[in-house]
């Protein structure tokens, strides 16, 4: 069973859609004894930090996550949570990931949206994925590039597309919105 995070951070329906048609069971929970057990969990979101860590603070849910052994994708904000810190209303994150989110210079149309290529390192979460496809994506903060930085975008500076770290993975970008290569993202980490 895949459990999807609920933490009042929008994009959880579009997820267990996408992960319901590669033919796994998934639900959408904040239940710590169902995330606990669950084959895989997947951290989506689309918000902003400090709203989200309140919800995850106050149900525990942020050392649950730290602590958790299966494999984990934080997608788009969840990305951004899994970081140390966030500019974005100056958020102490979970911090998996020893890296700042930051948002984009004033002189970049904000948000970044819509589809860009990334420079891939091999992993996992990315097998089969080339540097000519190309993923969705839509937001205002962005994750420095860090040693737990596996594919890079380019959006008038470098950033983290994909970071991984351990049994957790996550991307800036939405798998469940980039069509047949998302897909293919989504079932790399769904076969982890």
């Amino acid at each position: 069973m895949i459990a999807i995070l609920k933490y009042n951070a929008g994009n959880t329906t579009s997820v267990k859609n996408a992960v319901e048609r590669l033919g796994y069971n998934c639900m959408v929970t904040d239940d710590h004894e169902i995330i606990q057990k669950a084959d895989k969990v997947i951290f989506p979101g689309v918000g902003e930090a400090s709203t989200a860590m309140a919800y995850l603070k106050e149900r525990k849910l942020d050392t649950l996550i730290k602590s958790l052994k299966q494999p984990v994708l934080g997608i788009c904000l969840g990305l951004q949570l899994l970081c140390k810190y966030s500019k974005e209303n100056d958020t102490i994150c979970i911090g998996v990931f020893d890296a700042e989110v930051k948002r984009f210079p004033n002189y970049l149309i904000v948000p970044h949206m819509g589809w860009n290529v990334m420079e891939v390192r091999e992993n996992g979460l990315l097998k089969g994925i080339s540097e000519v496809d190309d993923f969705y994506f839509v937001h205002s903060y962005y994750a420095e590039v860090s040693d737990n930085t596996t594919a890079i975008c380019n959006y008038g500076l470098p950033f983290s597309a994909v970071m991984q770290k351990n049994n957790f993975y996550a991307t800036q970008f939405h798998p469940e919105k980039s069509a047949g290569v998302g897909e293919r993202i989504l079932k790399n980490f769904l076969e982890l």
